[in-house]
């Protein structure tokens, strides 16, 4: 990696001192990296998903319009270019706790390299381009004259960084990739990533405006299509620089920016800024959306119920139960939003509108913003998918008057709310949002900025934080070379025909050893309440060896049926992972979900409740996508037979499935969901006697965990808790939010 150089800008007085890499060298030393070679991107490809090559499909950022565009631009004056898009990203991060000391990283990627590497630290597939100045200039005393030398300070040290690659851009550089072949490379700045402050400050557009599209801030709140950006309006206003100020101002105006002296990307080549600012998931979406959709709905429905309501959902593995509720919740993470986002529309189902409104269009409402934000993270698109994506965001706008209608807002002119509008059109530019999400840089704060301010002494700490960071990253270096000679120089795995950002199939993973050797039969039922398992069990044993019985036949042979064990080990986890293609080696795979089966029992702070998750369960006729041939049940036991018991109830020639579970039934799913939330309801499976339904089935046929929405009624039922509630209510709604999985294969 390049060395951190110690620089002094000028602009007509002396700021502190900033510390940068060469860019080229950057773009260099992650262009040839060996680790990435395999799978860098170097031509821009249109991908279809049919045979007629109609309907485009978007993921990596070479699958969008804008590396073609720019590949036909670059190739009218220098044929045989390879584009190397350059990603810039910044933020300010505070290095302390009282915040009395800032930094002011500037990242670097680039969009060659796969965004399921980009996305994971670990890869170092970004690269610290340098610190900002963070002084806040408080000695000059006009706040706006304050403001635009900050924001020109910001500008000329961009446009310090950015320099070189103004030349080598457009004529290009022979650059090496991991493999040794060398190709003729031409760095072109193609997006630039951070929060909406951020963009406001690198476009120089007013603040409250859109840095895409002339939306005035009083129609940000109208789902209408504005005239883009005029960047040929723009720079010629800029031209303007040297004639007199208030010429100067009245160009800018009239060009929508502010007057900036000379912004860093006016001389970048194939450069439009106005379409280089990317979604930002995290702070658009969830710090944004999210964060004011929440606190809406909190105001149509009160505090006071909604926490109730967030207190008695089930557990799952994909989902935080919020014990305390949420109204007061301080300082909300984008986490805690997307949290919060996967339960916000069941919770409401049933809910009382003050003046005892009609809820329909709030569920609508909601239930547009909800698919919008998911759909705008599939990591593929389609023509088809962006077109669902827009439709979700003119659901809501269709519905959103029940919020002013109820008192909760007077307009809708947020910018990260009409920015919502341009997520189809950028996705189709530069691939899917997760090539451009603060999330990834958020996370290099703690690695290449608050770690390296701990390890030095406080006392002018960048010198040391730029010392320590490039012994690090030598040290790191070090460390996986050696490691990768030990495991004797492994190629990367191969990658024939995958696409990246496709979900990957899970894989079910078992314990070696039962948590519970053996467990009596009695206890089974009584503690993990299987009330039926004795019969349950005779009659999979007759199923299985006798395929061809009928139900009234296996019935009847199960009245007579022996067991002749008492005990068997039982399970208390089941987990589903998901493994990484661009990892070699021991790596072990993610746990991307996990069904608890545990009784009660008491620990060190006293007693624990029950967990018994519900599952979605494959008849043998499901499919990859949708409901049709599935069953959602509860899982009391986990259990295999040891090799005695399953010889004295099978016949030698049948083998039994290695793991079973004993499951409670739910109603089957309906032909359709829901039309107002689109949540399938499912209810308890009863006997006529009063007794639940039960079977026990594979282990192997349960896709997954789901997650069940208490049908709560106009007001919550106090003696329901998150511990009892599967047991006490009789109605759910199936989450179909409960992670980005679920929603995009099963519903």
């Amino acid at each position: 990696m390049p060395e951190i150089l110690r620089s002094k800008l000028k602009i007509k007085l002396a700021l502190p001192a900033d510390s940068t890499r060469n860019i080229l060298d950057c773009v260099k030393a992650l262009y040839g990296d060996s680790n990435f070679a395999p799978y860098l991107c170097v031509l821009p490809e249109r991908h279809y998903i049919d045979q007629d090559r109609t309907i485009r499909m978007y993921h990596n950022m070479h699958t969008g319009k804008w590396w073609w565009a720019t590949q036909e631009a670059v190739e009218k004056d220098n044929p045989g270019a390879t584009i190397v898009p350059i990603i810039i990203s910044s933020d300010k991060t505070q290095l302390t706790l009282f915040g009395n000391k800032t930094a002011y990283p500037v990242y670097l990627t680039i969009g060659n390299i796969p965004k399921e590497i980009r996305r994971k630290p670990s890869q170092r597939a970004h690269v610290l381009l340098g610190y900002l100045p963070t002084s806040k200039m408080k000695h000059i005393s006009n706040k706006a004259a304050r403001r635009r030398v900050l924001a020109n300070v910001f500008h000329a040290a961009m446009k310090y960084i950015l320099a070189p690659v103004e030349d080598t851009g457009v004529r290009g550089l022979n650059m090496a990739s991991g493999d040794g072949v060398v190709r003729r490379c031409h760095p072109i700045f193609a997006t630039f990533v951070g929060d909406y402050p951020e963009q406001v400050l690198v476009s120089g557009i007013i603040n409250g405006e859109c840095y895409s599209c002339t939306a005035k801030h009083g129609q940000l709140g109208e789902l209408k299509s504005f005239p883009l950006r005029d960047l040929a309006a723009v720079l010629e206003a800029l031209d303007l620089v040297d004639a007199e100020p208030s010429v100067y101002k009245k160009a800018c105006a009239s060009a929508g920016i502010k007057p900036i002296f000379h912004p860093f990307w006016e001389d970048l080549p194939y450069t439009n800024i106005f379409r280089a600012i990317t979604p930002d998931v995290l702070h658009q979406l969830y710090q944004g959306i999210i964060k004011h959709l929440i606190a809406w709905v909190t105001a149509c429905c009160g505090e006071d119920e909604i926490d109730a309501r967030c207190r008695r959902l089930p557990p799952n593995h994909n989902m935080r139960i919020f014990m305390k509720g949420i109204s007061g919740l301080s300082r909300v993470t984008g986490r805690e939003h997307d949290q919060i986002s996967r339960f916000l529309l069941g919770i409401i189902i049933d809910i009382r509108l003050p003046n005892s409104r009609s809820p329909l269009q709030l569920y609508r409402a909601v239930r547009g913003i909800l698919d919008f934000v998911y759909l705008a993270q599939y990591p593929l698109h389609t023509d088809e998918t962006l077109r669902l994506m827009d439709d979700a965001l003119r659901t809501f706008h269709e519905n959103k008057q029940i919020f002013v209608d109820l008192g909760i807002r007077s307009d809708f002119n947020l910018p990260k709310l009409h920015n919502a509008s341009h997520y189809s059109a950028y996705i189709q530019l530069f691939g899917t949002t997760d090539n451009t999400n603060t999330e990834y840089t958020e996370r290099l704060h703690i690695d290449l900025a608050k770690d390296a301010y701990r390890s030095t002494n406080f006392k002018d700490e960048f010198p040391q934080m730029t010392l320590w960071l490039e012994r690090k990253e030598k040290v790191v270096r070090h460390r996986k070379f050696i490691q990768w000679k030990l495991d004797g120089c492994p190629p990367p795995p191969p990658l024939a025909n995958l696409h990246p950002g496709v979900i990957y199939e899970r894989t079910m993973l078992m314990a070696k050893h039962p948590t519970v050797k053996a467990v009596r039969m009695q206890r089974v039922i009584e503690a993990y309440g299987a009330s039926s398992f004795r019969a349950a069990l005779a009659r999979f044993a007759i199923r299985h060896s006798n395929p061809t019985l009928t139900r009234a036949e296996i019935d009847a042979r199960a009245r007579h049926f022996n067991l002749p064990f008492n005990t068997v080990p039982v399970y208390h986890r089941l987990k589903f992972t998901t493994p990484d293609p661009y990892q070699s080696g021991n790596v072990v795979d993610s746990i991307v979900d996990s069904v608890h089966v545990e009784p009660a029992r008491t620990g060190a702070l006293g007693h624990i409740p029950g967990r018994f998750d519900t599952v979605l369960v494959n008849d043998g006729t499901g499919g990859l996508t949708g409901v049709k041939g599935y069953r959602v049940a509860q899982v009391r036991v986990i259990f295999s037979l040891t090799v005695k018991a399953t010889a004295s109830i099978f016949p030698p020639e049948v083998t039994p499935p290695p793991y079973l579970a004993y499951v409670e039934w739910f109603s089957p799913f309906t032909a359709a969901p829901n039309a107002s939330h689109n949540m399938y309801r499912v209810r308890r499976m009863v006997s006529q006697g009063g007794e639940r339904l039960a079977a026990i089935v594979p282990v192997s046929s349960i896709r997954r965990s789901v997650h069940l929405l208490p049908k709560f009624g106009p007001i919550a039922p106090k003696e329901w808790t998150s511990s009892n509630v599967l047991e006490r209510c009789p109605t759910f709604f199936v989450n179909n939010r409960s992670d980005r999985h679920v929603f995009t294969t099963l519903f």
